[in-house]
């Protein structure tokens, strides 16, 4: 690691390409086939294809808000400028706040679901390997993560890309496979409300999986935050945003179409993530050695999610070291790669530190339930502020752009369809299909309270003390032009 500082991150270092599928690997597709979305199954049973769609529609709305932002606001910041442009600067920085926390907890569930996936699949096929032997695997992936994070985005993104496409490949193939398998039980009824498990008849079971599903969508903002390394990024990051988010949604609606009338619509309820009515459990008993495949791009989404939020949080941190509302640490960057080292080094220190101490602490299951409900609970109250802070800055700021269903209409809708999945990721048992959440998952809620509270606390302090840099947090430093580094003799970054 070099201790000396350039003038900004790498300009034109990536394309359409990697950054589509920085968001395609943060929204983990393959991850989520197998074990997100099979969690709706039991509510809307064979319904569940309806329920995934219901989910897109719902997300696409606020997709298109934070595309709308990310054109007219490419910046490293991303949601936090949204938010400081948009509603206020001091809530931008909250955002930023949270943002940053959550993405750099990130990692260490992936690599938690890393150590436990891999060392259990080992352990069924060969019972000498030890089942709990998990933390090499986790501790393989991080260093991946590191090194990729370090020699710069391209280097990440180019990786995020080939691992994206493998998992992706893996699904569909299989997805395709099982649908020509199920040969005359192909049927678009799934797509309707008579499939819906016991005790969740109807609207009221589809709408309970697709308050299940919405959270497998959660990544497709990832994007954003490369925005200042990206070519002609304000036309680049919105067709990433609503690419990634359209097409994973429709991936998702194959792929679940595909295993509901392969198992059979009225058996679906039973469908889960492990076990042998799971996607491993029908390739291993139906597909011989294709488990293999399913079991890989498993892992592979892993460390492909770990790898485009590691460079999201990196990305953010960034953005508020520079203005010094972070400590200027996270602002460092490598002299030749162009990667924010400082910040890429915190990340593993905090990515390990988080996966050992409550993996040993608990056990990997349970402390990946727990990271992955105060993930969840974050990155959902984000997205409500981002529909809110698209309404505020066309209305505010760029009125001659504002369009009404776009700008104000899909924001509301964008939030109608996040507040129940928010409710349902922190257990609050406002509808009847939400289970409340036991310890220590349940810490969760503190832990986002106490961190929060934090935030409010540096804000006040930084109010006070520096009330020019709070304002910083709605800069948009791509445009404007590079500062030279004195000590590179006038040049400027090329």
């Amino acid at each position: 690691m070099s201790g000396e500082t350039v003038p900004g991150l790498r300009r034109d270092a990536i394309g359409l390409r990697e950054v589509l599928f920085q968001s395609v690997t943060a929204m983990a597709p393959a991850a989520a086939v197998a074990a997100s979305i099979p969690s709706g199954a039991a509510f809307a049973g064979g319904s569940l294809p309806l329920s995934v769609l219901i989910a897109l529609v719902a997300c696409l709305f606020t997709a298109s808000c934070v595309a709308e932002l990310a054109r007219q606001l490419p910046s490293a910041g991303s949601v936090a400028t949204y938010a400081a442009q948009g509603l206020h600067p001091a809530v931008g920085f909250l955002v930023g706040w949270g943002y940053v926390f959550v993405e750099a907890l990130v990692p260490p569930l992936l690599l938690l679901q890393l150590g436990f996936t891999t060392a259990g699949t080992l352990h069924q096929e060969w019972s000498s390997y030890p089942g709990d032997l998990w933390w090499p695997w986790s501790l393989a992936g991080a260093a991946v993560i590191a090194v990729a994070g370090y020699f710069g985005v391209r280097a990440s993104a180019r990786f995020g890309t080939v691992l994206g496409v493998f998992e992706v490949l893996v699904f569909l193939v299989f997805a395709v496979w099982l649908i020509v398998k199920a040969g005359g039980d192909n049927t678009l009824s799934v797509f309707g409300t008579s499939h819906t498990a016991e005790g969740y008849e109807g609207i009221s079971g589809v709408f309970a999986g697709s308050v299940y599903t919405v959270l497998a969508f959660a990544g497709f903002e990832a994007a954003a935050p490369l925005a200042e390394e990206t070519k002609d990024p304000r036309r680049t990051m919105h067709r990433a945003v609503l690419g990634a988010a359209l097409a994973i949604g429709l991936v998702y609606v194959l792929t679940t179409y595909a295993m509901a009338v392969y198992v059979g619509p009225d058996r679906f309820a039973g469908f889960s993530a492990s076990g042998a009515s799971s996607w491993e459990g029908v390739a291993r008993a139906s597909f011989g050695l294709f488990w293999v495949l399913v079991f890989l791009a498993v892992v592979n989404s892993t460390i492909a999610n770990a790898n485009a939020c590691a460079t999201v949080s990196t990305r953010t941190a960034f953005a508020l070291g520079r203005i010094k509302v972070f400590p200027a640490l996270f602002a460092r960057l490598h002299p030749r790669h162009r990667s924010p080292v400082a910040g890429v080094a915190v990340q593993c220190a905090v990515a390990i530190a988080a996966m050992l101490g409550l993996g040993f602490a608990y056990d990997p299951v349970t402390a990946f339930l727990l990271l992955a409900t105060v993930i969840v609970t974050v990155v959902i109250g984000v997205y409500i502020v981002v529909n809110l802070a698209c309404a505020g800055y066309f209305l505010r700021r760029r009125r001659e752009l504002f369009r009404p269903v776009r700008h104000l209409l899909f924001p509301l809708l964008g939030i109608v369809a996040f507040v129940p999945a928010l409710l349902t990721a922190a257990g609050l048992p406002v509808f009847d299909f939400v289970s409340e959440l036991t310890a220590p998952v349940s810490y969760a809620g503190p832990v986002v309270g106490l961190w929060m509270a934090a935030g409010v606390v540096v804000l006040i302090i930084l109010s006070r003390r520096h009330p020019g840099r709070m304002a910083e947090t709605a800069r948009v430093h791509l445009d404007e032009p590079l500062s030279p580094d004195p000590r590179q003799s006038g040049a400027t970054q090329p």
